[in-house]
């Protein structure tokens, strides 16, 4: 029986903490816990797990928090390609942007947005799981689904409008095109790019479009005739962007928030740590 929860329940966990990895372990601790009650007692299964598995991604986010603080330059969710994903991690429609606005959420207010607005788990389910009651849930839930709306963009892009800029970036930063870069970025585009400490990576967000032309322009200078692999234009939690291996061969991927024909935002993933899903997906 558990094994048919486990897509729905890595999903939760995913949305939860962010790594692949780390939500596959909680899966497995609540699989342990499951096979150490009488389940035959348990009338909804389903319930059941989701409300361990939130518990158990509230206990693990405690001990991230103070990871996350001492976590070398920015903190960028593990990427996962659409391609990648099972139907119910794309029916989420959680961009990899939203999930960044998840990010800022206490972790009550993720676990109740979650709980509600994306598994439909009845309030008192919900007010269970997480120790609160039914009337403070539903303020957590209103404040979380709040600041994700605001998030949220305004139009949808088509995918090969995406595919276009992604590309057209990929070749401007590749040949060191400056005109080209910056053409394609809006004015107040912010760059992120997450390394870990483990690989190469600027520590802190660069704000402005003449900033970050001029850091992709850095980038080429350093390696003057290098060669940069695409090996893939993909779609990345949601955003269009790219897989590619750098001339230093770190596989990393680049993916857009772009508006009105714009890139916005800019998230590049180095964490060698990160990388094991899509690294298993070019295989």
């Amino acid at each position: 029986m558990f094994e048919t929860h486990r897509p729905r329940l890595v999903r939760l966990a995913y949305r939860m903490v962010g790594t692949m990895p780390e939500a596959e372990d909680i899966v497995q601790d609540a699989w342990i816990r499951w096979e150490r009650t009488e389940s035959r007692d348990i009338r909804d299964a389903g319930a059941y797990l989701r409300r361990t598995v939130a518990r158990l991604c509230l206990d693990h986010l405690k001990s991230a928090r103070t990871r996350r603080e001492t976590y070398f330059g920015s903190w960028l969710p593990e990427p996962i390609l659409d391609e990648g994903m099972n139907d119910d991690l794309r029916e989420d429609h959680l961009t990899l942007t939203l999930m960044l606005a998840l990010e800022r959420l206490s972790p009550l207010e993720r676990a109740a947005f979650l709980l509600h607005d994306v598994f439909d788990t009845p309030m008192p389910d919900i007010a269970e799981a997480l120790g609160r009651d039914a009337a403070a849930i539903r303020q957590l839930a209103s404040r979380a689904r709040k600041h994700v709306r605001d998030s949220r963009p305004r139009f949808p892009l088509e995918k090969t409008e995406g595919e276009r800029i992604a590309k057209a970036f990929f070749d401007a930063a590749k040949s060191g095109d400056a005109d080209a870069l910056r053409g394609l970025l809006s004015d107040a585009v912010i760059a992120r790019s997450d390394g870990g400490g483990r690989v190469a990576a600027f520590p802190n967000p660069v704000y402005g479009a003449d900033r970050v032309t001029r850091l992709f322009e850095g980038i080429h200078r350093k390696f003057g005739g290098a060669e940069t692999e695409l090996i893939r234009l993909t779609t990345i939690d949601g955003l269009p962007g790219f897989i590619s291996r750098d001339p230093e061969g770190v596989l990393q991927t680049v993916a857009f928030e772009i508006i009105d024909g714009r890139i916005v935002s800019i998230f590049i993933t180095r964490n060698p740590d990160k990388m094991t899903v899509v690294a298993r997906a070019l295989n």
